[in-house]
């Protein structure tokens, strides 16, 4: 007698397959379901937490195992989208299994940032507190460390909401065309499908098959998978923190019965719980020659140094004016860092004595470095300043500042700094001077750019790493007044036909007459958490009457918060090397001039030596027109325009690229 078979559901992209078809299609591709999720869920996860939730997801989308509710069909889609909505199925062959599955596990990363009204702003959003499998005790994952070009596109995906780096993945992973990307986007619940699409095609610049290599790197792999333990002193005081709460709950319903007894029984302080992080015999400690043997090069690498790292007083006195800051302490911070106590053992990286105070220097595992200094006679309180640090490498980790007086700084340098020099940028010509460094690593003093006034001077240091870590180069950095120096590029302007040129060390002749005119634009940055500046020269105009030809200079600052902030500077003719240029635009938080933001244009007034005046534009190598429009109207060809113009004329600029589209002028 023939067994009747259940009839399977159609497997199209709209409708649920089979849990055999759904399952067989997971099994076939998972590892590309989970570098998906792991590019939509939120960077603020943390590597660990975000591979984890990245298997979560796929594994939950499976049919009959719950998962985040379906959105609801948008009351209108557009018509070329509504018909992109049954070509969803990927290119590649895959089933239309497959492409449910998709939906269901973007849905799931997709709620991962999405909160209820009622929500309160601080905690994470429900999806990210609900406990799930897989789960992974003693040990952190993270993916394969990958390059500066990984690094910087993984800053950029940070910077955009859940559903933009999903329409980024979507165009770029699974090659879906935009209606489709935003069909796909709708059914899986995002708010603003079109606008996601939209935005996502402003990420990566217009080499776009370079940056989907970058995407299918081993940085962006959940799949292949480093592993390291737990910090192990750190766990083992967990334990201990635990054991004390219970013993602290236990305390607290014994003083309850007393009270009612009518004893007086004094509480512990309620911050006895941070006990182990601020106690000096659990500080954690990196041997000398570390730094050598690691991949990790940044500040968990540096050894402990000073002549005052085994001073139990001094360290204890550092950590407890740390967790319990006194009013009357004077505390720094950079833009977005937290002045919070340590919730687990900090490292040490120097205790000594400079210039007349105690010093002691602290990381605390990846996101902080703190500055703690005290008088060593007379009146004055304490100090801590605290800094930004998450992301620093060979040469955003070279250095810190341990102590500023007047006009000098002494700087306690990275272990793999094997050469220090210094140097002038408004004396290009002058070869670098030798700097001394102390056998506990700390420089001897060094002139500090003028805070104000003229800016006739603009020292800098010249660092050089070592060969013992396969990267032997020089690179400059200055004080911009944070704990941290920043670090100088250069992008040289485009060849003919040569590709997008990278950013580079700022040491050779070109960088140091560039940033001879510009060094004094960085007075405005001061105190804004800077962590490298590059000076890219976009544009090279010849100038209307025969004139020599001019510079066009966009400056960027990047943070260690992340936004940038970018000058435009017009560096004219001029006999001398070091005649600033003239700021014609500036932007804040924006990707222009970075690897995100690969086109601009910019305009300025100038007069000639007969006394005319002219509109001067340029752009970048993209720019294939420039028009002006306005007081006065004129069209070239190319990446300059040059159009006489009364001296106050008001002129809108607009730069047409080859490729299509259109940018504004820089204001």
């Amino acid at each position: 007698m023939p067994i009747h078979q259940p009839q399977q559901r159609s497997s199209g992209s709209g409708e649920r397959p089979g849990v055999p078809q759904a399952e067989a299609a997971l099994v076939e591709h998972y590892p590309r379901l989970v570098r998906l999720a792991y590019l939509v869920l939120p960077p603020a996860l943390g590597r660990h937490r975000r591979v984890l939730a990245a298997h979560a997801s796929v594994q939950r989308a499976l049919p009959g195992v719950r998962t985040v509710p379906e959105a609801p069909a948008p009351a209108r889609i557009p018509a070329q989208a509504r018909d992109a909505a049954h070509r969803t199925a990927p290119r590649d062959g895959a089933t239309s299994a497959y492409a449910w599955m998709r939906v269901r596990v973007l849905r799931t990363a997709l709620a991962h940032e999405r909160r209820p009204r009622w929500w309160p702003g601080r905690l994470p959003a429900p999806a990210a507190l609900r406990p799930s499998l897989p789960a992974v005790w003693g040990l952190r994952l993270f993916p394969r460390a990958g390059g500066a070009a990984e690094l910087a596109l993984d800053q950029a995906l940070s910077a955009v909401p859940a559903a933009v780096r999903a329409a980024f993945a979507l165009r770029l992973l699974e090659e879906l065309d935009e209606p489709e990307a935003q069909a796909l986007l709708a059914r899986a619940g995002a708010l603003d499908p079109a606008g996601a699409v939209r935005a996502a095609g402003l990420l990566g610049g217009a080499d776009r098959a370079g940056t989907e290599a970058l995407l299918r790197s081993g940085e962006f792999d959940p799949c292949v998978l480093q592993t390291r333990p737990n910090d192990l002193l750190r766990r083992r005081h967990r334990v201990r923190v635990t054991a004390g709460v219970a013993a602290l709950c236990v305390m607290a319903g014994g003083v309850v019965a007393l009270a009612e007894e009518g004893s007086a029984v004094r509480l512990p302080d309620g911050r006895s719980a941070l006990a182990p992080a601020l106690d000096p015999a659990t500080l954690l400690r990196t041997a000398a020659e570390d730094w050598a043997d690691t991949a990790r090069i940044d500040f968990t690498a540096w050894p402990v140094r000073g002549d005052r790292a085994d001073d139990r007083a001094l360290l204890g006195r550092a950590l407890r004016t740390w967790g319990r800051t006194p009013r009357d302490t004077p505390v720094s911070t950079t833009p977005g860092t937290l002045p919070v106590p340590p919730v687990q053992p900090p490292q040490l990286l120097y205790a000594g004595e400079v210039d007349g105070a105690a010093v002691v220097l602290f990381h605390d595992g990846g996101v902080r470095v703190v500055r703690y200094a005290e008088p060593l006679s007379g009146p004055g309180a304490p100090a801590l300043d605290f800094a930004r640090t998450d992301g620093a490498d060979v040469t955003t980790g070279a250095a810190v500042v341990v102590s500023r007086r007047g006009d000098r700084a002494r700087f306690l340098l990275a272990p793999w700094i094997s050469g220090t020099t210094t140097r002038d940028l408004l004396r290009p010509n002058t070869p670098a001077r030798a700097l001394k460094v102390g056998a506990d690593g700390v420089t001897a003093a060094v002139a500090r750019p003028s805070p104000g006034g003229s800016c006739d001077a603009w020292p800098v240091m010249q660092l050089r790493s070592s060969e013992r870590i396969v990267e032997k180069h020089a690179f400059l950095v200055t004080d911009l007044g944070d704990p941290t120096p920043a670090h100088l590029t250069f992008t040289p302007k485009p060849g003919g036909g040569a590709p997008a040129r990278q950013p580079r060390e700022a040491t050779g002749g070109p960088a140091l007459l560039s940033w001879a005119r510009t060094a004094c634009s960085l007075r405005a940055l001061r105190g804004t958490g800077v962590r490298a500046v590059n000076n890219w020269d976009f544009a090279e105009q010849r100038l209307p009457e025969g004139h020599a030809p001019a510079q066009w200079v966009c400056t960027r600052a990047d943070t260690w918060q992340g936004p940038g902030r970018v000058l435009v500077q017009f560096l004219g003719p001029d006999p001398s090397l070091t005649a600033p240029g003239t700021v014609v635009g500036e932007e804040r938080d924006t990707a222009l001039c970075s690897r995100f933001g690969q086109h601009v244009l910019a305009g300025t007034h100038w007069r000639a030596s007969s006394g005319r005046w002219y509109v001067l534009a340029a752009g970048s190598r993209a720019v294939s027109r420039i028009e002006a429009a306005g007081a006065v109207r004129g069209t070239a060809k190319g990446t300059t325009l040059a159009v006489r113009a009364p001296r106050n004329a008001t002129v809108q600029l607009t730069g047409r690229l080859r490729e299509g589209g259109s940018l504004t002028a820089v204001r």
